[in-house]
């Protein structure tokens, strides 16, 4: 029987909670990231990232809310508020990409007042090369497709959804 890369989370129960929300753009949460855990590791995996994107956003590349690189193959899970870079949660040799709110830290979710609920993709990738060939200024376009086309070995993502 194979096994399937997983990804799960202990506190974020389908649906992101103000806790998790953001704290600009007019939404007012405490901006906390939710712990992630993965499990059943693909072989050969040195790597792994991790983001969180948001293709409802009114933006014709929807919104990226966070991204995590170079996290050590030793490595399953990213605990709660780990996102925040004063917090010193990170695993030692990751760093954290831009998010589109601009800053290289975990952005909440914050869709329109009044939209639609949001899906939010979470995914953790497991990657062929202990580190990336991009550091944490690199577009998120661009820090996506050379992990998609080149590192990626297995993907494993969960869905949680958002209204304000």
């Amino acid at each position: 029987m194979s096994q399937t890369f997983t990804l799960r989370s202990k506190g974020l129960g389908g649906n992101f909670t103000k806790k998790n929300m953001m704290d600009n753009f007019g939404c007012q949460g405490q901006n906390i990231s939710p712990d992630l855990y993965w499990e059943k590791i693909p072989e050969g995996t040195k790597s792994f990232a991790v983001t969180i994107h948001d293709p409802d956003a009114p933006t014709q590349s929807g919104f990226w809310h966070w991204s995590v690189f170079n996290i050590p193959s030793d490595v399953t899970e990213l605990k709660e508020n780990a996102g925040d870079p004063s917090a010193g949660l990170l695993p030692e040799g990751a760093f954290m990409g831009r998010s589109d709110e601009g800053r290289k830290a975990y952005a909440g979710p914050c869709p329109p007042e009044g939209d639609f609920t949001h899906l939010y993709l979470i995914t953790v990738y497991a990657l062929n090369t202990e580190k990336v060939g991009f550091d944490s200024d690199t577009p998120m376009a661009q820090s996506i497709f050379q992990i998609v086309t080149g590192h990626e070995i297995a993907r494993a993502s969960l869905v949680a959804y958002y209204r304000r």
